[in-house]
Parts: C-alpha cells; sequence; structure tokens
C-alpha cells in the first residue's frame, strides 16, 4: 500500500488556506498565532519595565488607552495580572507555537521526505484547538474581576477560588489546558511522521540535526503535557466545584490534598518543558552552524547522543524547583546531582557547536547570526544556571531576579533568537522571496545587544537581592540603589522592543517587495531545499532516494565532480549507483 500518495490541491478558498490538511499552511498560521502573541506578551514585558524604572508613573500611550480609570498608572491590583498573563503567553502561547507549531509543522515532512505529515486531519484539529487555547487567553483580560494573578506557575492557595475570584483565573488554567491537548495532537502526529514516513534511505543518523530536536521534543510533549494537563483539571475542579485536590489543611481535615502536590505536578511537566522549548532551537543551531560554517556538523553522533540523554535527564531534574519547600535534603541532594548531570550533554552539544564553526568558511548571512547570538545568550544563561543548580546557593538566589534573568537567557533569548534564526533561513522556502539583509543584519545587532544587556541586568538586580513579582522594589530600603540599574534595564528593553520594528516590516514587505528567492539561495543539501520555493502541495512528485547525511560540506570529492561544495542528500555523484530496494522506495515508507 502506498503510505504517501499524491492528494489532489484543494481548490476552495477555506479548504486552501483556513481549514487546510497541507502541513505548510498549518505551519504559517501557527507562525502568525505565534507572532502576534509574541507582540501581545512583549507589550506586556514593556508595561512591567515601566513599572521598575517609574513606580506608579502613568504608563505612556498604553495608560491613557487601557488604564484611564487609574490614571494611566499600573496598580497593585493590576500588576500581578500583568506579569501572570506575560508569562503564560510568552511560554504557551508564543514561542511553542512558533518553534514547534510552525517549524515543526513545516520542517519534518519537508526534511525527511515525506509528502505530508501522518495525520493531516488531527494536524488542522490542533490548530485550530490552539486557536480556541489563545481565546480563552483573551478572554480571560475581559472579565469583571481581572485576568490571571497568581503568577505563571498557578501555585494554590494563590490560584485558588480564594486567592484570584473570577473567571479571569479561570479561564486562563482551561486555557493551558486546551492548548495542552493541541499540543498532544502535534506531539503524536510529528512522532508517528519521524517513526513511519521517512524517505528510503533516511535511517535515523541521516536525518537533519532540526528534525532530532522537534522529534524530542515531540516525545517530550507527550509525556509531560498531560501531567500538566491533568494538575490544570484537578485546579478547575476546586476552583469551580469545590474540591479540595490544592486546599491547605484539606489533607489534616478529611484526607483531602495539599497544595504543595500542585507544584509536583506542575514541575514535573515543567522542567521538561525548558528542553521542550530548547530542542528545537538546539536542532536549528546544529544544522545552521554547520550549513554556514560550510562544513559537516563536528561529531553529528554525539550532538543526537546529547540531546537524546537530555530527553531523558529532564525527568529527572524538576526538584531543583523546590529546594525551598521544606523537602529532604537527601532528595534535594540527588535532584541537585542529576541537575549537575545534565549539564555535561548541553555542555557537549555547546563544544560540537564551537568546534563546528572553528576554522570553518563562515558565511555571516541573517540566519548565521542569529544563531551565532544564540550560542552565546545560551552559553551565558547556562553558565549563571550551575549557582542555581547548588541548593546552598540557591537558598538565597531562589525567588530574585536572579533566577528571571537565569531563565530568561537560557529560554527566553535562546528561543527567541533561535526563532528569528528560523525565520530568516526559511523565510524564502516559505514565501518564496528572500528578506532584506541590510534590515536583517541591523535587526540582529540591536536585538542580540539590547537583549543581552535587559537579562544581564536582571542578573545583577536579583544578586543584589531584588525580589521577583515586586510591585515597587523601593519600597524596601535595601533595594533603593537598584532603581538606576532597573531604570537602564528598563532603557534597554524598551530599545529592544521597538528595535523588533524593522523586523515587522522586513517581515510583511519582502512578502511583496522581497526578491524573488532561487530553488536552494542558501547552498545545502537537505531535501527541504530539493524542491521548488515555495514547494507545492505534495512536496514531491517522486518521494526521494536519500544515500548521506545533511551535512555533506566542502568534499573534495563533490567539488571536483560537481563544481560546488554541497551535495544534495537524494543527489548521486557521477559514479555513484544508488542502491534501495525498489518496491519501499515505490511507496515512499522508510528504510
Amino acid at each position: 500500500m502506498d503510505l504517501q500518495p499524491i492528494h489532489p490541491e484543494p481548490k476552495s478558498f477555506l479548504r486552501r488556506y483556513v481549514f487546510s490538511l497541507d502541513h505548510k499552511v498549518i505551519a504559517k498560521q501557527f507562525l502568525w498565532a505565534g507572532l502576534l502573541f509574541l507582540l501581545f506578551g512583549g507589550t506586556l514585558a514593556m508595561m512591567i519595565r515601566w513599572q521598575w524604572a517609574y513606580p506608579m508613573k502613568p504608563v505612556p500611550i498604553l495608560g491613557p488607552l487601557l488604564l484611564s480609570k487609574t490614571g494611566g498608572a499600573i496598580t497593585p491590583a493590576l500588576y500581578p495580572a500583568i506579569f501572570t498573563m506575560h508569562g503564560l503567553i510568552m511560554i504557551f502561547f508564543a514561542i511553542t507555537p512558533i518553534l514547534i507549531g510552525a517549524f515543526g509543522n513545516y520542517t519534518i515532512p519537508l526534511m525527511i521526505g515525506a509528502r505530508d505529515m501522518a495525520f493531516p486531519t488531527l494536524n488542522m484539529l490542533s490548530f485550530w484547538t490552539f486557536l480556541v487555547s489563545q481565546g480563552l487567553m483573551i478572554a480571560a483580560f475581559f472579565q469583571k474581576m481581572g485576568a490571571a494573578a497568581a503568577g505563571w506557575t498557578t501555585y494554590p492557595p494563590l490560584s485558588d477560588s480564594v486567592g484570584t475570584p473570577g473567571w479571569g483565573q479561570t479561564l486562563a488554567v482551561l486555557a493551558i489546558f486546551v492548548t495542552g491537548v493541541s499540543t498532544i495532537m502535534g506531539g503524536i502526529n510529528y512522532v508517528t511522521t519521524v517513526i513511519r514516513f521517512r524517505a528510503p534511505g533516511m535511517t535515523y543518523m541521516r536525518m537533519p540535526l532540526t528534525v532530532w530536536g522537534l522529534w524530542l521534543t515531540s516525545i517530550l510533549n507527550i509525556l509531560f503535557v498531560p501531567v500538566l494537563g491533568s494538575g490544570g483539571l484537578l485546579l478547575l475542579l476546586d476552583r469551580l466545584f469545590g474540591t479540595q485536590f490544592f486546599i491547605a489543611g484539606a489533607s489534616a481535615v478529611n484526607g483531602g490534598g495539599d497544595p504543595l502536590v500542585f507544584q509536583h505536578l506542575f514541575w514535573i511537566f515543567g522542567h521538561p518543558e525548558v528542553y521542550i522549548l530548547i530542542l528545537p532551537a538546539w536542532g536549528i543551531l546544529c544544522d545552521l552552524l554547520s550549513f554556514f560554517a560550510r562544513k559537516p556538523a563536528y561529531f553529528y553522533k554525539g550532538s543526537v547522543y546529547a540531546m537524546v540523554a537530555v530527553t531523558l535527564l529532564s525527568a529527572v531534574v524538576y526538584g531543583h524547583h523546590m529546594y525551598v519547600t521544606g523537602m529532604s535534603p537527601l532528595l534535594g541532594k540527588g535532584f541537585m546531582t542529576f541537575t549537575v548531570m545534565i549539564s555535561v550533554p548541553a555542555e557537549i552539544l555547546f563544544v560540537n557547536w564551537l568546534l563546528t564553526i572553528t576554522k570553518g568558511s563562515i558565511r555571516l548571512e541573517p540566519p548565521m547570526l542569529f544563531a551565532l547570538g544564540t550560542v552565546f545568550v545560551f552559553g551565558l544563561g547556562g553558565l549563571t544556571g550551575l549557582f542555581l543548580a547548588i541548593m546552598s546557593m540557591d537558598l538565597y538566589l531562589h525567588d530574585t531576579m536572579f533566577v528571571v534573568g537565569h531563565f530568561h537567557l537560557t529560554m527566553a533569548s535562546a528561543s527567541f533568537l533561535a526563532s528569528l534564526a528560523g525565520i530568516y533561513f526559511w523565510y524564502p522556502k516559505m514565501f518564496g522571496r528572500e528578506m532584506n539583509k541590510t534590515l536583517g543584519y541591523a535587526h540582529f545587532w540591536l536585538s542580540t545587544v539590547f537583549i543581552t544587556l535587559v537579562f544581564t541586568g536582571q542578573l545583577v538586580a536579583g544578586y543584589s537581592g531584588q525580589q521577583r513579582r515586586l510591585f515597587e522594589p523601593y519600597q524596601y530600603q535595601f533595594l533603593h540603589h537598584l532603581l538606576g540599574v532597573n531604570q537602564w534595564t528598563s532603557y534597554f528593553a524598551f530599545a529592544l522592543y521597538f528595535t523588533q520594528i524593522l523586523f515587522v516590516y522586513n517581515f510583511v514587505a519582502s512578502m511583496f517587495l522581497g526578491e524573488k528567492a532561487a530553488e536552494n539561495p542558501w547552498q545545502v543539501g537537505t531535501l527541504d531545499w530539493a524542491t521548488p520555493s515555495p514547494p507545492p502541495h505534495h512536496n514531491f512528485d517522486v518521494v526521494p532516494l536519500v544515500l548521506r547525511g545533511p551535512h555533506e560540506l566542502s568534499d573534495p570529492e563533490v567539488i571536483r565532480s560537481l563544481g560546488r561544495d554541497w551535495i544534495g542528500q537524494a543527489e548521486a555523484l557521477p559514479d555513484e549507483r544508488p542502491v534501495a530496494e525498489p518496491a519501499r522506495a515505490a511507496e515512499g515508507g522508510r528504510a
């Protein structure tokens, strides 16, 4: 049976662009949805930074529009809602749809030689389920008693019906549950597609590392998103129906629950979530650094095994978020040991990146620059994470701005810059046009400099003792001297925010005014660039026969035979005779 038949291209507008089954259209839908909420979440971040730089002063522009009842200023009651919704939106509704929803949908079938996802209808439903969850988040802002305000971690008792009454918190928790359903749908699709729909000859050790990162991420999603969903569902039952799964003291009175149980459920998902978001970024980095250094990725198998090791270890390190909850020191020591251990495969990846670009013929195109920027901010964030892994230091740094700076460097900054690297790289493939390189260079330098200054400023404030989530830190005498640090950090944040105007203009204008892209503008050999730009509805007229790995660059034999420094994964040299099982090649199954 043919696993990958060529389905006819839809004719109607709705089936082609709205309720499409084409993985490439669905990828663009995720990309637009993610970029819109990235703007939304970033705007909330600017409101936080304004409050820390100019406490109780009216917010420019947004204040008169949104906060007229308070004279345009942020109030103590509104402030928790702002940072709560900022965190939830950026993690679940901005980074996730861009890195996983958009890049996963777009690249996996193309890079493994498939004509579409394994379950196209499920793929469509995953996007529309995600869109429902975004609608629930927006609705949370318009509730009578305000939006969710218990922090992005939604710990009870802050998040129960007494701590945050009203429908705002309920809708936010429900939105997380619904987006979890969408994520599981996508994860099942990604995992199945990679296992079953690889082209003949596309062995696991010939897959691009982008696919490896997305595939491992999908496995983590399938395993751990249900844990978060279970915790969210139980929290909804507590809020709506009076159950006592997370009610303080309930276990002592009538055998009920305990708020601490929610923290376990949250972080059993929450720490794998860090790697869920960074594994796709790592995969993109591994490929892009090789492509633009014009040499094979250093120690390809080592990078694969390192990402697999991180995936496995991510399940047993979550307790380092809970050192201060009163856990047994012996148990804490176990979590500390595993946390330090997980830095070893991450370090292997980092060294591989450095050795990949060492002595390479580097082409400093915008995607490569953003990839290098990701390496820098991730390295800085990873080093600061070692302090938090150690129990004795975490007792002092826990719940300070140092944690916020570390978290934003390792996950937010790295994911953000890696997402931009991917957008600049696959934009010609997606839209058939090239983005303006001059604007791309300016966007890179300004974004990378400002994002580094913002989050190193948070590290400085945290090391100096500033706690996170404070409405007005300077009410405390010992924090008065940090006003200048926070103001400068806010200036850098505002500059970072407005720098993105360059990207927005470049992204939109290039669709109409950009130069028509060549079919393989970056001169790389992965299967996604073996198709026209943009690809046809069915991707491949004939399912390709894969002969080699994804990083065959600067091979002297290839240069001698073909007169160029790259060769496609499915391209044969003049004296090379491809061998494959005819039946398997015809049906498009995996080899």
